[in-house]
């Protein structure tokens, strides 16, 4: 899609099947399925789309999927991941290379949004960008807890962290690209705003991580902090519909870019779809 001066794609990082439970929280399953697909293992289909934004001069993007050869078999059925990361060839179809990449923005380090900054060998992929992340979440990263240390895996760190931006509360990348702590899903869970020539983007991480989660209520099982994401959803999702944001997402299977309709504030006005 085009924002103003900006190009903006999704790239292929590898699909996960994840139990619909634990996706939708406390909210009845009677109610989720009517708002997303699942399968006869109550599990749910949640892909990995890193956002790429290519500036006039820069190439950004945001989050790196499961990667490719890092998930053990045990992790791949666990994960239900039925293939893993086409990063390489999705930035060959558009004559680039991960050596292209400028910066990589991170909403968080979760596995699913983290395998893909390295190889098995702990080198970065994208070998020339410059990697931007939440200080808080950057530690925990480091040293996760009994809870989190079960999707912050060590094997996702690596040589990435000589070219390592640490952030606090929000970080301008770029004119027009932002980078601002929230937490929430995690600690340091942080959200990204691009704009260019008037026309604006949010993409609301794991807090936002499909339409089906439009609800405030309706958080996931692995929020660290759920009354934070009710919090920041609650506010921050109506002044973006009111602003005319596209909303961008990492994980949903069906839309890649939706507006919402401003009057009734839920229903979609316009929207990008995946298919």
């Amino acid at each position: 899609m085009k924002l103003g001066r900006f190009s903006v794609h999704y790239l292929n990082g590898g699909i996960t099947n994840i139990d619909g439970g634990a996706m939708f929280g406390v909210v009845p399953r009677a109610l989720w399925i009517r708002k997303y697909e699942v399968n006869n293992k109550n599990q749910i289909p949640l892909p990995t789309h890193p956002i790429l934004v290519q500036t006039d001069d820069k190439n950004v993007i945001i989050d790196t999927g499961i990667g490719f050869g890092k998930l053990t078999d045990k992790e791949r059925r666990n994960f239900g991941a039925e293939y893993e990361s086409h990063i390489n060839e999705d930035l060959e179809a558009l004559d680039m290379t991960t050596k292209d990449i400028d910066y990589v923005l991170m909403t968080h380090m979760h596995f699913d949004h983290a395998a893909g900054l390295t190889d098995n060998e702990g080198h970065a992929i994208f070998e020339n960008a410059i990697h931007i992340i939440q200080q808080d979440e950057w530690h925990e990263f480091q040293s996760p807890n009994l809870r989190s240390k079960s999707t912050y895996w060590k094997k996702n760190n690596g040589d990435f962290q000589q070219k390592l931006l640490l952030f606090d509360r929000e970080m301008e990348v770029l004119p027009g690209i932002k980078i601002m702590h929230t937490g929430g899903h995690s600690f340091g869970h942080s959200i990204i705003t691009i704009e260019s020539e008037g026309e604006k983007a949010i993409h609301m991480g794991d807090i936002f991580p499909t339409i089906a989660h439009r609800n405030p209520l309706w958080v996931t099982a692995y929020d660290d902090y759920p009354m934070q994401s009710i919090r920041e959803k609650e506010r921050l999702i109506p002044n973006y519909i009111l602003d005319d944001y596209w909303f961008l997402y990492y994980h949903d299977v069906n839309y890649f870019a939706v507006k919402f309709d401003k009057q009734s504030m839920t229903d979609i006005e316009t929207f990008i779809s995946r298919n």
